[in-house]
């Protein structure tokens, strides 16, 4: 578990039942960066601190998760917790190895995307590409690039020709496919990171 997880988790914790609950629903209407996009209110809502703290990874990964965390902790008028959490999260970021850093820090240093960098472990390893596909249609996949990829046999094939169409993708694009793969196949990418 990284520490900025960590870090989510501990902040989160330290709520009261009713904090907790302010939380969830400032959460649903703080500003979201280009291509993310917000927690369905019926999965938030009965949601613990360690659920929430997992989505919240999950969906944004840990470094804006906490930066989101934060800001919505500021909104509640709750600055000092605020600040531990970016004080943490700040050090975790100084000391991760470029390979894992968040996506938005990834275009400003050169990095290999994690899409880029496990590209033939991708198309070995996923078994669950229709949800995947799912997930990209109309965001990254046109139709026809739709149906193409579905209509490869094997899992492998299908990943294959998903990659083809990869170099038109910008970090966007790779983002969405990446959140994709964390929804159907955790296990995976959680091994792969730590590859």
């Amino acid at each position: 578990m990284g520490r900025a997880r960590d870090a989510i988790l501990e902040a989160l914790e330290n709520l009261t039942a009713d904090e907790l609950k302010k939380f969830k629903l400032k959460l649903l209407s703080v500003p979201l960066r280009d291509g993310y996009g917000r927690i369905p209110r019926g999965t938030l809502l009965p949601m613990d601190a360690v659920d929430l703290t997992d989505k919240l990874v999950s969906s944004y990964l840990e470094a804006y998760g906490a930066e989101l965390t934060a800001v919505v902790l500021r909104d509640m008028g709750m600055q000092e917790t605020a600040e531990q959490l970016q004080e943490i999260t700040h050090k975790a970021q100084a000391a991760a190895p470029a390979g894992i850093l968040a996506p938005h820090q990834m275009a400003a240093k050169p990095a290999l995307h994690f899409i880029d960098q496990h590209r033939a472990a991708l198309i070995a390893r996923v078994t669950e590409v229709d949800g995947v596909l799912d997930a990209l249609y109309g965001k990254v996949l046109t139709e026809e690039q739709y149906q193409a990829v579905r209509a490869e046999p094997t899992s492998p094939t299908k990943m294959r020709k998903l990659f083809s169409f990869a170099p038109a993708w910008n970090v966007v694009c790779k983002d969405l496919l990446l959140q994709a793969l964390r929804d159907t196949q955790p296990f995976l990418v959680a091994d792969l990171e730590q590859s």
